[in-house]
């Protein structure tokens, strides 16, 4: 990984003439991102995210916590002890540099030894999954994590409104031996190219079902204006 999300991040926030990340998955075409998008302040932030943080207590673990905006509203406005982390070691030195208290690169799947009362995985947290086969292994690590009591908040999109109609009325989905929601993600900065990964959009039905299948309650708290949704899951 060339960690160019990363480099994004860092740049922005040292004024290191910062530009545009751009995406592209195996069912669009390249996007434009304002780097800028990702150092919003909570009243910048989407009613899912923001709600989220309002259900957030006591000790917290934000999951892929990328240049910290979550954690630090967390942090400075709702006083809570936030420990975050990302497998970028540049999102973790501008985190730093914003005023993050606890971020340091890790793995999720690594993470040992605290427990917590609420963990976050917010904008399209799922994604880190990869494939709908991970979901049993990065459910279960997360459920290890909790305190009991706890909850773990993520959002997602079913991406099925992507797909052409057929003249059924159904939808053309170009493998029928894939999830729909597992794509192939490509980002460029600055001229380099990152090294392809895979990032799984979940729909909320096949949410709950992997969250049963692990012994977690899944609930809808609340969905956005564009198939996206907010859950809480939490220990059955």
């Amino acid at each position: 990984m060339k960690d160019l999300f990363g480099k994004a991040m860092f740049d922005f926030q040292t004024n290191n003439s910062p530009e545009d990340i751009i995406t592209e998955t195996s069912i669009s075409e390249e996007d434009e991102m304002s780097v800028e998008y990702l150092f919003r302040s909570y009243n910048e932030m989407p009613k899912l995210e923001q709600k989220a943080l309002q259900l957030a207590h006591g000790k917290t673990l934000d999951v892929g916590c990328g240049a910290g905006s979550h954690s630090l509203s967390l942090q400075n406005d709702r006083h809570l002890e936030v420990t975050s982390i990302d497998i970028s070691e540049k999102a973790i030195e501008t985190c730093k540099l914003r005023g993050v208290k606890n971020a340091s690169v890790q793995n999720i799947l690594d993470f040992e030894g605290e427990k917590f009362d609420t963990i976050i995985l917010l904008m399209n947290g799922v994604g880190i999954f990869g494939k709908l086969e991970n979901c049993n292994k990065y459910l279960s690590k997360l459920k290890s994590l909790l305190n009991p009591g706890g909850q773990i908040l993520l959002d997602s999109s079913d991406i099925i409104y992507m797909f052409d109609e057929d003249e059924d009325g159904g939808k053309w989905i170009p493998s029928n031996n894939d999830y729909y929601g597992e794509l192939i993600f490509n980002i460029s900065y600055k001229g380099e190219k990152e090294v392809a990964f895979d990032w799984l959009y979940l729909d909320y039905n096949t949410l709950q079902n992997a969250a049963i299948a692990n012994g977690l309650k899944c609930e809808l708290i609340l969905e956005g204006e564009h198939y996206d949704y907010l859950a809480k899951l939490s220990i059955t």
